[in-house]
């Protein structure tokens, strides 16, 4: 089995793979002490050479040789380390060991045996390489030990059993030790490489809370017994009106406003259990924000530990309107279904009113009654459309069906409806008008168009201020042929637990609201193949660029031969 595992790879030599860097670390090393081991032989044969009368060339240039051939490798070679398996890749370093001290032993004629440097090339195959490399380098090196046996033999005439036997017990034992080296080295890649996989896992579920964290509408902080903020997401900053240029970690003391936190932190810690509350955070300059907060302290994983594991308070806020919001949008909801059987109910009766309230008009010449008269017929219609609109809400999901669109000149239509309802109260609402579309054809029936800018115009008249161009109605088509529609008022900003919910049916910020308006008009949008979204936009205006609120209608272009999804209304007319 290989040390480490070869994987095809295209990055430069300069940046290696991670479960390559400690290989190439243990090649660093091996080659730094090759360099060494050069040295330290030059050394010794130049001090010997000294001091000695005979003076033998080869054996310095030997080591001379070995030296330059060591940092050659160690310069040339060391972001490109040889693959683990037998081959000519391991002839510029196991070879070149094995040839250097083989002269080395050969030239020698002294009492010094070089037969001990035989462990360096053995060590380098059985970490660095396979088994078939580290044995064949150990028979390599038993080799040159009975080979050097056979040479003292045959110059000493002596008996050379003994030798033999000594280089036979050698060998044996460099393979045991090459065996065993390679068995350890083995077994540490293959920690090593569980310890990077789940290093890599432990980062990647890291990153997956920390990004399921930082997208969480409630807020979530991270305390310790300082009152020290570790951690905190943007919904939990929001939810403190804390300045976007502090990040964690911060304390909590620093603004008292913050103090009901310490003190269900404080809490928390002391008692060692979970705690539940609900909090007023008075910020200056700030509207108070009802917080529904739960703790959590972090489990403590084993008490036998030498150190002191830290413990820490996980916060989750909760702001008490969405709460509340979410809890009004279930009851309207519920509302709303019983709702829909009731207006289902009442339209036929409506009808037979509206009918009966006709001919009487037939027959009336006052114009006390006549009027009177009329009234019955706008508030007859007015319960019609509200009946109507709830059950639109309950159609939405069970009754889509397919109808041929309607094509109208967006600018004409626009003026229109403009022009019917400013003169509904002309004093009152006044706004900065700009057709600029250039009578672009779109794909939208003109009622329900009625129906859509009439609701963003009844909602920017509720909000924005009493200034001449305090309201901005904005039509225009872009170089692709977009084709959008825009009511702008200077209306304050949504908080962002209303802005979140915008469209949802039956959701509203105002306790008399039914919500179901913007709904109603993404519904119509969505029939027509539009989009409306909403934005917080600046415009000019007579005071300079002012920042409203913004709600755009991007149609459908006229061209597209799609056919528009449709609320399946029933056969009475949309009123």
């Amino acid at each position: 089995m290989p040390a480490r595992s070869i994987i095809p790879d295209t990055r430069p030599p300069f940046s290696p793979a991670p479960e390559d860097r400690p290989f190439l670390r243990l090649w660093h090393g091996f080659l730094t002490g090759r360099v060494m081991v050069a040295l330290a032989l030059l050394l010794l044969q130049a001090i010997g050479q000294v001091f000695s009368q005979h003076v033998d060339p080869w054996m310095l240039a030997v080591p001379l040789v070995y030296l330059v051939a060591t940092l050659l490798l160690r310069v040339l070679a060391r972001h490109t380390p040889p693959a683990p398996q037998a081959g000519p890749q391991w002839l510029p370093s196991i070879g070149v060991d094995l040839l250097a001290v083989g002269l080395l032993q050969w030239l020698h004629t002294g009492g010094m045996d070089f037969t001990a440097l035989l462990g360096l090339p053995i060590l380098m195959a059985a970490v660095l390489g396979t088994l078939m490399l580290a044995w064949g380098t150990t028979a390599a090196a038993t080799l040159l030990l009975l080979g050097w046996a056979w040479w003292l033999g045959e110059q000493s005439g002596s008996d050379p059993a003994p030798r033999y036997l000594q280089a036979a017990l050698t060998g044996t034992g460099y393979f045991i030790v090459a065996f065993l080296v390679h068995q350890l080295s083995t077994r540490l890649v293959r920690e090593s490489q569980v310890a990077q996989h789940n290093r890599r896992a432990a980062q990647m579920q890291r990153q997956v809370s920390t990004l399921v964290i930082e997208n969480l509408n409630d807020g979530v902080l991270v305390v310790d017994e300082d009152n020290i903020v570790r951690m905190a997401n943007p919904a939990a900053l929001r939810l403190l009106n804390h300045a976007p240029a502090l990040l964690p970690p911060f304390s909590l003391l620093q603004e008292a406003a913050w103090q009901p936190l310490c003190m269900l932190a404080q809490r928390t810690f002391g008692q060692g259990l979970a705690q539940t509350a609900d909090a007023t955070l008075l910020s200056p300059g700030h509207s108070p924000v009802g917080l529904h907060v739960r703790c959590w302290l972090t489990p403590l994983h084993s008490a036998s530990q030498d150190w002191e594991e830290e413990r820490l308070c996980v916060m989750f806020l909760h702001d008490l309107r969405e709460l509340e919001a979410r809890l009004r949008t279930e009851k309207l909801a519920a509302m709303g279904r019983m709702s829909a059987a009731v207006a289902h109910e009442i339209r036929n009766p409506l009808a037979a009113i509206v009918q009966a309230n006709a001919l009487l008009d037939e027959e009336l010449h006052d114009p006390v009654q006549k009027r009177l008269a009329q009234m019955v017929q706008q508030n007859a219609e007015r319960l019609a459309r509200i009946a109507e609109d709830v059950l639109d809400i309950a159609r939405v999901q069970s009754q889509i069906a397919y109808a041929p669109p309607a094509t109208l000149a967006l600018d004409d239509v626009v003026a229109q409806i403009w022009r019917d309802w400013q003169g509904h109260d002309p004093a009152r609402r006044v706004a900065v008008v700009a057709l600029q579309a250039d009578n672009a054809p779109v794909e939208f029936d003109a009622e329900h168009l009625r129906r859509v800018l009439v609701n963003l115009l009844d909602n920017a008249l509720r909000y924005m201020s009493l200034a001449p161009d305090a309201l901005q109605l904005l039509t225009r088509s872009n170089t692709a042929g977009q084709v959008s529609l825009q009511v702008w008022s200077d209306g304050v900003r949504l908080d962002q637990s209303v802005e979140r919910h915008l469209f949802e049916p039956f959701f509203s910020s105002e306790s008399r609201s039914s919500g179901l308006g913007l709904y109603i008009c993404r519904e119509l949008c969505e029939r027509h193949g539009a989009s409306i979204s909403y934005q917080r936009l600046q415009r000019p205006t007579a005071r300079g660029m002012i920042e409203g609120n913004a709600f755009t209608v991007n149609f459908r272009k006229a061209a597209r031969k799609e056919r528009a999804i449709s609320l399946l209304f029933d056969n009475s007319p949309v009123v």
